[in-house]
């Protein structure tokens, strides 16, 4: 016997006023429901309660890289619940999938990063990886080993302490724990470069770090936290050369470097980790989550190194951390099935190829006068609006040119990510070229119609 589950209102699919939905205006929600509610989803495309087919150029929310509806994914998951549905990693136990899928990503990961703890999001991987490195100064007697140095842009996750870390734009009406994180220059050289070239641009952030390093002091600062690409920020990227140069200073002040995949691994770019095959650093942590189940799941890992490890597992430590869901059987299985099907199809492979034509078709977009700026990389991209191209004159918060261009690639066919005046692109990876070129198609006349408009 099935149990259904209604989900209806009157015969109509509605999202209910009872959802509290996050990073979202509550209060124009209770004035109008203009909710988009999906109700089912194949391969790079999800249809909303109206039978609209829509292009889901956000992949989830970075996180759909192998596609919608994936049977081997949903088999795996079926599979284990009819095997184990459930038991924890905690004490001494612990089940084959979490044990088999620690061992796959240590493989993959790159250098001395052998050891994985679960969670169960993004947020709580950076955590994690905080939490670790605290315990580990304490045990080699460097209390005073706490501050961690951030970015103004970065985004890493909305748990407390994950917010704190992220930039402070994010947290207004918010609190954060005050003078534990401090936030270094943005890296983005279009908007911060005052005429520089990049060379000087990323001398100038190098020394900004270290000003900040002298300041704080170095025997107070437990680590810098990076994405290799930012993402919720704006999706900016730092000057060629930036991450490894940071990693170098970092270990010169023995700061450990947290490298934040939560959306850049697992093929996004090209690789299953960026950090050292797209940006040449090897940190010494690397946290992960959205992509390493493509979403079918809620799972997250902080993947430490060997050297790390070492001193928290040693003889009277006690590891005083973990969540009852880390390391979820259902969650794994779903997981080592998503990275079975990007090493059976070479999905990382093919995005050095489908990706690369992405980005090429959203730069040609460039040239349209809304356009000020196209950045990013392979399937990670984002457009920002602006009133002049030469003086980069931004619009006001209150024009919202990203929601307006969203809402009219929406009516074309197409889910994009509004961020201010600016625009997100973070598709499924699995995207034939017609699809990217039906994706750029329905932008430039969302853009042209705005711009149209305005």
């Amino acid at each position: 016997m099935s149990l259904a589950i209604d989900t209806t209102t009157d015969g109509v699919l509605t999202a209910d006023t009872h959802l509290v939905q996050s990073f979202a205006n509550l209060h124009a929600l209770k004035q109008e429901n203009s909710r988009t509610v999906i109700v089912s989803a194949e391969g790079a495309h999800v249809t909303d309660s109206e039978g609209n087919r829509l292009i889901d150029g956000i992949g989830g929310l970075w996180c759909v890289n192998v596609g919608h509806k994936r049977k081997e994914i949903i088999d795996a998951i079926t599979e284990q619940l009819n095997t184990l549905d459930f038991y924890s990693t905690f004490y001494n136990f612990a089940h084959p999938t979490a044990a088999a899928l620690a061992s796959k990503i240590a493989d993959l990961a790159p250098g001395n990063l052998n050891t994985v703890h679960f969670g169960n999001s993004g947020s709580v991987a950076n955590d994690t990886a905080i939490r670790i490195l605290h315990h580990y100064y304490n045990r080699l007697g460097k209390p005073n080993k706490k501050l961690i140095l951030s970015r103004h842009g970065a985004y890493h996750g909305s748990t407390y302490l994950a917010m704190t870390m992220t930039t402070p734009a994010y947290s207004e009406g918010w609190d954060t724990v005050p003078g534990l994180v401090h936030h270094l220059r943005l890296p983005h050289y279009w908007r911060e470069g005052d005429g520089m070239s990049e060379a000087e641009f990323l001398d100038a952030l190098l020394e900004d770090a270290r000003t900040r390093i002298e300041q704080l002091g170095a025997e107070n600062i437990a680590c810098f936290i990076a994405e290799p690409i930012m993402g919720a920020g704006g999706v900016i990227v730092a000057p060629e050369g930036y991450h490894a140069r940071m990693s170098e200073l970092c270990r010169q002040y023995d700061i450990k470097y947290i490298a934040d995949e939560v959306v850049t691994a697992f093929g996004r770019l090209g690789h299953y980790f960026a950090s050292k095959d797209v940006f040449g650093m090897q940190p010494d942590i690397i946290t992960t989550a959205k992509g390493l189940t493509s979403g079918y799941q809620p799972l997250a890992a902080t993947i430490i190194s060997d050297e790390i490890h070492e001193v928290i597992s040693e003889e009277g430590a006690m590891f005083f951390h973990g969540m009852t869901y880390s390391g979820h059987p259902v969650a794994s299985a779903a997981a080592l099935a998503n990275i079975a099907l990007m090493e059976s199809e070479k999905i990382p492979e093919r995005v050095r190829t489908t990706g690369k034509r992405f980005e090429n078709n959203m730069r040609a977009l460039g040239e349209l006068e809304l356009v000020g700026e196209v950045r990013g990389s392979h399937f990670m991209m984002g457009l920002e609006f602006v009133k002049d191209k030469v003086r980069k004159t931004p619009f006001a918060a209150s024009d919202e040119i990203g929601q307006k261009v969203a809402q009219a690639a929406q009516k074309r066919g197409l889910i994009a990510r509004p961020l201010g005046n600016s625009l997100i692109l973070s598709p499924t990876l699995i995207m034939t070229e017609a699809q990217i070129d039906e994706t750029s198609d329905i932008l430039r006349e969302s853009i042209s119609d705005v711009q149209g408009r305005l």
